[in-house]
């Protein structure tokens, strides 16, 4: 869960949400328990994880919960504007669409109540492009969300997304080809190495800028679509958190890939010193006292996130949701909101550009992050 803003003086506090229960304090999905963990799937694979039966259709709703939110509804602040620099405004919406091949692409990124209120820009940023043309051509989705509270943060969101887009359309040629002949080790290696230049590249831009580059950073997620209506092949990847959904059947599955974690100690062979030389010479011990770094060798770099990889094949009639955390979150937390989406988006029909923004809109007390969500309607 992301960390709460700090109230503005004279401005109202927003509550925060109460803690899960439970001894092992994990977020508190109802009775919806998340999928295994996947890099990919077949049609034949076995279910993710199901929310349970729905409750009756609801109508179109401000917010759900028992009670309001804190916050306006509606923008109330504008960011500062710095008059020898406009081209750093982030505008508090952004809305996009398409329909290609077998899916219909809904894209948009929304200023979180907190930020309205202080005047502070939206942190995250959204890119959709489409690289090449008729059946080939290639659709990328990316969204990143910059360091909370670092300055410059949607600046840095802004960078990495168009990097990633241009690493991706230099080379949508290949991927477009991989995608099709469902090459999920090419597409997995190839894509890792496109995201780790893109991050690459805004770490060398915090520096240059004299900036932390752990300040200047934001975390990445992107969605690739195929035109080619014969290929129903979706690609997920990306560094960072977030969420990853489907709705299939009036049933949200939570089908996020997990991020191995190395646990205990190194094993012999892979990683860890042997006990002793060839020679037979015990090693001395290590009692654990840091060495200053050499001036021949460059500095460790930091660890890095990991790198998170997904494909999935698409049914006709499901719905691929692909999210920041401002609203994975929320879908986690309230179950009302999953019911509410799931009745809006379970119809014969994706809905138009404004009825899918006043869904991805609907407010949930305790939750008043950046909202970015992209979804992809099978035909």
């Amino acid at each position: 869960m992301s960390a709460a803003h700090p109230p503005a003086p004279g401005a109202p506090a927003l509550p925060d949400r109460p803690p899960p229960s439970g001894p092992t304090a994990a977020p508190a999905y109802g009775d919806w328990t998340p999928a295994a963990s996947a890099d990919g799937e077949s049609e034949d694979a076995s279910p993710a994880s199901r929310l349970g039966p729905l409750p009756p259709p609801l109508t179109s709703r401000a917010h759900v919960g028992t009670r309001p939110p804190t916050y306006d509804a509606e923008p109330t602040a504008l960011p500062a504007a710095d008059p020898d620099d406009l081209d750093a405004l982030v505008p508090d919406t952004v809305l996009d669409g398409a329909r290609y091949g077998a899916c219909t692409l809904r894209a948009v990124s929304v200023r979180g109540d907190s930020a309205r209120y202080r005047g502070e820009p939206r942190r995250d940023a959204l890119l959709t492009a489409r690289f090449g043309a008729g059946e080939r051509a290639l659709v990328l989705v990316a969204l990143a969300t910059g360091t909370r509270t670092a300055p410059g943060a949607h600046l840095a969101a802004a960078e990495v997304c168009r990097w990633i887009g241009a690493a991706v359309g230099r080379s949508h040629e290949r991927l477009t080809d991989d995608i099709r002949a469902a090459r999920r080790a090419d597409l997995k290696a190839g894509l890792h190495r496109l995201t780790d230049r893109s991050l690459g590249k805004l770490r060398a831009a915090a520096t240059e800028q004299g900036l932390d580059p752990d300040d200047y950073a934001a975390t990445l997620r992107c969605l690739l679509l195929s035109a080619d209506p014969g290929c129903r092949t979706r690609v997920f990847f990306g560094v960072g958190p977030g969420g990853l959904f489907r709705l299939r059947d009036r049933e949200w599955q939570d089908i996020e890939p997990e991020v191995a974690e190395v646990k205990g100690e190194p094993v012999l062979g892979f990683g860890s010193a042997p006990h002793e030389t060839p020679d037979g010479d015990r090693l001395t011990m290590d009692l654990g006292i840091p060495t200053p770094p050499s001036p021949y060798e460059p500095a460790p770099e930091p660890p890095r996130e990991p790198f998170r990889f997904r494909t999935s094949v698409a049914r006709p009639g499901d719905v691929l949701l692909m999210c920041g955390t401002g609203f994975a979150e929320p879908l986690h937390g309230e179950p009302e909101l999953r019911a509410h989406l799931a009745d809006r988006w379970s119809g014969p029909e994706p809905p138009g550009l404004t009825a899918y923004l006043a869904d991805t809109q609907v407010r949930v007390k305790g939750y008043a992050d950046d909202r970015t969500a992209v979804a992809v309607w099978e035909a």
